[in-house]
């Protein structure tokens, strides 16, 4: 059972959010300025496009709002906020190590519920400007979700099932010998795959596509964005992170302290997500359904029934 941090950390843990999505963000960037323009010179340059996203962060703050014509900008405001809210109450129940802000019985489905509002998020960031295009984006996201929210349940209800429990620190001890990844390596796959379309990112980038003008984010600007978009880089992180309790073994790992497992593991679920990105193309609505209903739940399904067989017998 994972141990409860002090009061402090409920405090630390947005920041903590912040600072790694900044340092995702910048590694990104710079992978995409090599592809436009090639390998950099020096440090320096490295440095200077790594820094692109907190220029644009700072740009953004001090640019003039636009609105559209009848916008309804409360509610508008209200989903650009609720998207890195949401990001960040998930992650209260991620160990760290073996310690998180707050080790809930139920701590998987509170994660789960806790997607639910990035859902109402981009839906409300989508409608409340009065803009088409921005509409298509939540439109898209609606979509999506209803594609992958199924086997991505399925994913992370087999793990659970694997340890006989929904808290997180549960899950994690009953890794201690045998990563959950290595004998339910489907729903980690399906786990990884909605991370990515939950944070609408790379092949699942559609509700906010440039064929759109940036979706659901057409029309945001100044600090709505910046909350909007940013939120979306939290989710990705967070999605990631709690990968590492669910399949990856949490802080279990040899001479290192838990702390350090947890952060290196991460780490590599999210280059790897970084790396999907500039893979795999991004997939059409329509194809990304198909997928996800005739491929990926059936194949969760089979993975949770072999789990299920495997605990029955233990």
């Amino acid at each position: 059972m994972a141990e409860r941090t002090p009061l402090w950390a409920v405090f630390v843990l947005p920041a903590l959010l912040v600072a790694v999505a900044l340092v995702t963000a910048g590694v990104d960037a710079v992978l995409a300025a090599g592809a436009r323009t090639g390998r950099p010179a020096s440090l320096r340059e490295v440095a200077v496009r790594a820094a692109g996203p907190g220029r644009e962060v700072l740009r953004q703050l001090v640019q003039q709002p636009r609105r559209t014509r009848a916008s309804d900008v409360p509610l508008a405001r209200i989903g650009a906020a609720l998207l890195p809210v949401a990001a960040v109450l998930a992650a209260v129940v991620l160990p760290l190590g073996f310690r998180s802000v707050s080790d809930l019985p139920d701590g998987i489905v509170w994660f789960n519920a806790m997607e639910a509002l990035a859902w109402a998020a981009v839906w409300l960031a989508g409608w409340g400007p009065n803009s088409t295009l921005s509409l298509i984006g939540g439109y898209r996201f609606l979509a999506q979700g209803l594609a992958y929210e199924l086997p991505h349940m399925l994913a992370i209800t087999t793990a659970a099932l694997g340890a006989e429990s929904l808290r997180v620190g549960e899950v994690v001890d009953a890794q201690a010998g045998l990563w959950f990844a290595v004998w339910m390596p489907a729903a980690f796959g399906i786990y990884l795959l909605s991370a990515m379309a939950m944070a609408f990112w790379g092949p699942f980038d559609q509700p906010a596509g440039q064929d759109v003008a940036g979706g659901a984010a057409a029309e945001l600007s100044g600090a709505d964005r910046v909350l909007f978009l940013g939120g979306r880089w939290l989710l990705l992180v967070v999605a990631a992170a709690f990968s590492v309790p669910l399949f990856l073994g949490g802080g279990h790992g040899p001479l290192l302290p838990g702390w350090a497992w947890t952060v290196l593991k991460t780490a590599a679920v999210l280059a790897f997500l970084v790396w999907a990105r500039r893979r795999i193309p991004t997939l059409r609505m329509e194809r990304y359904l198909e997928l996800a209903w005739v491929v990926l739940t059936p194949l969760a399904i089979a993975q949770a029934l072999v789990v299920a067989v495997v605990v029955l017998n233990r």
